[in-house]
């Protein structure tokens, strides 16, 4: 696929450098020459020093033959004359716009305002962030939770520890302690850094990172086998009021005691107004004075959102050795989220991954709805809906017994209507489910999608 990527910044280089590696024609946009030559110098790409919102720029980054134009400079004015132009003037079959402000997103709904400018679809990486992080107050020890199905269905990340009902036990005993009606597939484990593919004889060990699948409904029950109960988040400190911090302080202030941590007095003043139900506190998240005069000890989560990765490390070390019972770090470098998370940090989130299952939907051949990234790029969970008949399709009228995935590779839910079933061997996939598939290694992707995608003859 020839793509076509407007800003060679942390999100464009963090998309282009996960793109590359899949064999697509990659082309970068932007100003800075150097920092082109640099990227250039690290992949195998073309690059085009250029403002991205002039049509000569466009033209000579080739895009009269782009299949997918990515808008991802910092901004959004940008972005949207650029996609209106690569649309109008280009005929790009597809453009993704970052959006930072949520006016454009949210004004007119549905995206009108955007169809306007030829943007097929919108990604704000800080609301994205936002919801992922969201997702970790409603399950206090999971490191990650992945939506498929509209939500109805939810991958788990979580790491195993002593006290989990399941640890030290085989997973063919999971259903012993769960209901007879709840159920769930463990997708993958990670045992220092090295994927184990579970069966029913595999035994999960203390500090096991554990990916499960589960209907939602079962999710907050499946994590008590992986761990003990956890305590419910009561207290949050937000270090850091930018636009990430905002916005999650926006999203719990009614469900918690949220204190926010900033250091710009003029920011300050405009959060105070804005977030009635959190409680402003101008300063450093990593003055150690400040903390422990704002009981940083009792609190059930404390998150580090600033623009400053060093900074959102040393304040999450900082509050975890003055008591905080969780702390989550947002960290840009890739590099790091593997390094630190799990140790005295507990989660890493990286905007930049995040925004990478977003667009890898649109990369994905078949027909797909949902896309996550896991492991850094190694490994990833997709959503893909099945066509055809026995005759026409590899996967249609088979059970799952039948269907000869890619080693690493497995099926582990259907969604068939509002129904979630989990994966088991008798199970046989029908026209139009909703397969939700593991795969282990980046590099059997296009194993897996010539195996679910329809003959010929079914067109």
């Amino acid at each position: 696929m020839k793509i076509l990527i407007l800003g060679a910044g942390q999100v464009g280089s963090t998309v282009a450098e996960n793109l590359v590696s899949e064999n697509n024609d990659i082309t970068v946009v932007d100003l800075d020459a150097k920092l082109l030559k640099q990227l250039q110098d690290r992949l195998d790409i073309r690059t085009v020093a250029g403002n991205a919102a002039h049509p000569s720029v466009l033209q000579r980054a080739g895009a009269e033959d782009t299949d997918l134009m990515l808008a991802l400079t910092r901004n959004d004015e940008t972005n949207l004359v650029a996609s209106k132009f690569a649309s109008d003037l280009f005929n790009v079959p597809t453009c993704i716009a970052r959006m930072r402000s949520s006016d454009y997103v949210e004004f007119g709904g549905d995206d009108d305002a955007l169809a306007r400018f030829g943007v097929d679809q919108s990604i704000c990486p800080e609301q994205l962030v936002t919801h992922q992080l969201s997702q970790l107050f409603d399950y206090p020890g999971a490191l990650r939770v992945l939506d498929f199905a509209d939500g109805r269905v939810q991958l788990v990340v979580v790491r195993a520890v002593d006290g989990g009902q399941l640890v030290g036990k085989a997973l063919k005993h999971i259903r012993d302690d769960l209901p007879d009606d709840v159920d769930c597939r463990v997708c993958a484990i990670y045992r220092k850094e090295q994927l184990v593919i579970p069966d029913g004889d595999t035994v999960v060990l203390d500090a096991d990172e554990v990916f499960f699948l589960a209907p939602r409904r079962h999710v907050a029950l499946v994590l008590r086998e992986m761990r003990k109960s956890e305590q419910p988040v009561r207290r949050v400190m937000i270090a850091g009021g930018g636009n990430i911090g905002y916005r999650l302080a926006r999203a719990l202030e009614t469900r918690f005691a949220v204190k926010i941590i900033e250091s710009r007095p003029e920011r300050c003043q405009w959060l105070a107004e804005q977030v009635s139900g959190a409680l402003v506190l101008q300063g450093e998240a990593t003055n150690e004075e400040l903390l422990e005069d704002e009981n940083v000890d009792e609190m059930d989560m404390f998150c580090a959102l600033t623009n400053d990765d060093e900074d959102n490390i040393m304040s999450c070390l900082l509050a975890k050795k003055l008591g905080a019972k969780r702390v989550v770090a947002l960290v840009n470098r890739g590099s790091y989220v593997d390094l630190l998370e799990g140790d005295r940090i507990d989660v890493v989130v990286s905007p930049h991954l995040t925004t990478i299952s977003e667009i890898l939907a649109y990369i994905r051949h078949g027909d797909v709805v949902e896309v996550h990234s896991l492991r850094r790029g190694a490994a990833e969970a997709m959503e893909i809906v099945v066509h055809g008949d026995r005759k026409t399709s590899k996967v249609v009228g088979r059970r799952l017994e039948q269907i000869a995935m890619p080693a690493g590779c497995h099926i582990s839910a259907i969604v068939r209507g509002e129904t979630v079933q989990m994966a088991h061997h008798d199970l046989v996939v029908e026209d139009g489910d909703h397969l939700i598939i593991f795969v282990a290694k980046k590099r059997l992707i296009r194993e897996v999608e010539k195996l679910i995608q329809p003959s010929f003859g079914f067109f």
